[in-house]
């Protein structure tokens, strides 16, 4: 019975824990103008090359076995910034949608929802790629790609969008830029 209620309690603990890491710590964002200088922009298509398989291939056919696993420990350090900044602006987007879902306009409210759960689902993917990505970096061979980040990444943008056009059609295009 005492391994039960300990067993309970150990599981409720790790939920809420899992909950507040998937969360973040960022600060409280209320609206599109503070979102400037508190997000890191990230080059989709950088990212996308960093984690292209064919792209591996090709670096592991024209390389030698040792050249290649130095070019992959640095390809899976940028690989893992990448994937921090997406998080970190996840956790910001995150904020901004939990200001924006008290609006009384159902659309902005709407909208806001959108958005928190693609930055939810997007940290949770994010917190599981890491320990892969660190595990690549000390095990070089192991072929470890952290998938649907990018596209997780877009979905979260062009949520951010769709709040940021129904909130604020004038300020919309400037999200593009700090994304």
């Amino acid at each position: 019975m005492m391994t039960t209620v300990i067993l309970i309690v150990l599981s409720i603990s790790a939920l809420m824990l899992f909950f507040k890491l998937a969360r973040g710590r960022s600060a409280s964002v209320h609206s599109l103008e503070d979102l400037s200088g508190q997000t890191h922009p990230v080059d989709i298509e950088a990212f996308r090359n960093l984690i292209d398989p064919a792209e591996e291939e090709f670096l592991r056919s024209n390389l030698s076995p040792q050249k290649f696993r130095a070019v992959r420990r640095e390809r899976l350090r940028a690989t893992l910034d990448y994937v921090q900044c997406a998080s970190h602006n996840a956790a910001v987007l995150l904020r901004l949608g939990e200001g924006a879902r008290e609006s009384a306009d159902p659309r902005v409210a709407q909208a806001a929802q959108h958005l928190i759960d693609s930055a939810i689902r997007l940290r949770l993917n994010a917190l599981l790629a890491m320990p892969k990505l660190y595990l690549g970096i000390a095990i070089p061979g192991a072929r470890l790609t952290p998938n649907g980040l990018i596209d997780g990444y877009q979905q979260l943008s062009s949520f951010a969008g769709q709040l940021a056009l129904t909130q604020n059609p004038a300020r919309a295009p400037r999200l593009s830029t700090v994304l």
